[in-house]
């Protein structure tokens, strides 16, 4: 009897448990053909925690484990997930101003770390993830963060577009990075409440979310390169958030 991962819970029953705890699922992988009451059950309340459902053969669930898994396979969550609304309430009612960070299409665990290093670092409270499209936020994500995770209000979303809507609707102005704007990032004001979105560095952020955003950015660049590591440019964007918040 095995289980690859300590972060595995195999089983119809453990993982609608897990799932009733509201936070410490990441991941969802369900037999394709599975069917019955709890499978309904593991998928309703999947939807409601916003935890991603993905559907596979039965060979992948038995690489993972030989217990009797019943077609479903549950990823323990590393980080805990918030509420978007009551993350930004609760800043309010510290008297906090928000400085958050959306990530839209970031898929490496490494990047995803060494972000929540330098949000930790630059006084920004949260970090809004979707809930497909993103790197799991496991053990290897904890890693390369140092701990930072453990200490920053991760919310996973099934809409970045519901929750830039959300944002707005709370007085956050919305700010996307993107290479091409005119705009350049020290003509912000990064004093007020405001969220950065940063995308991948192949697609960057998603035109949708462009469009929606109060303003697009770009970091000036000395040469001609253009081609920033997202990790490493949403470190020069919170630094300069820190610096006008420092220095008003």
């Amino acid at each position: 009897m095995f289980i690859k991962s300590k972060n595995i819970i195999a089983g119809r029953n453990p993982v609608i448990e897990a799932l009733q705890k509201g936070s410490g699922v990441d991941k969802v992988l369900l037999y394709r053909q599975a069917t019955g009451p709890h499978v309904q059950q593991i998928r309703e309340l999947a939807k409601e925690h916003q935890v991603p459902v993905q559907l596979v053969p039965i060979e992948k669930l038995n690489q993972l484990t030989n217990v009797q898994h019943q077609g479903v396979v549950a990823f323990k969550a590393a980080v805990t997930y918030y509420d978007l609304q009551q993350v930004i309430d609760f800043l309010n009612e510290k008297g906090e101003v928000p400085l958050l960070l959306v990530l839209d299409g970031v898929t490496d665990v490494r990047n995803i770390g060494a972000i929540a290093r330098s949000a930790l670092c630059c006084g920004a409270q949260a970090i809004i993830i979707p809930d497909k499209g993103v790197a799991a936020l496991g053990e290897d994500a904890m890693k390369s963060s140092a701990g930072a995770l453990e200490h920053l209000h991760i919310c996973r979303v099934n809409s970045l577009m519901k929750a830039i809507d959300t944002l707005h609707l709370n007085g956050i102005r919305v700010f996307a990075s993107e290479m091409t704007a005119s705009t350049m990032l020290h003509q912000l004001d990064l004093r007020a409440p405001c969220a950065i979105v940063m995308g991948s560095e192949d697609k960057g952020v998603f035109q949708g979310i462009q469009r929606i955003s109060d303003q697009v950015f770009r970091i000036p660049m000395a040469g001609q390169f253009e081609s920033l590591n997202v990790s490493v440019a949403a470190g020069m964007i919170l630094y300069e958030a820190m610096k006008q918040r420092m220095h008003p």
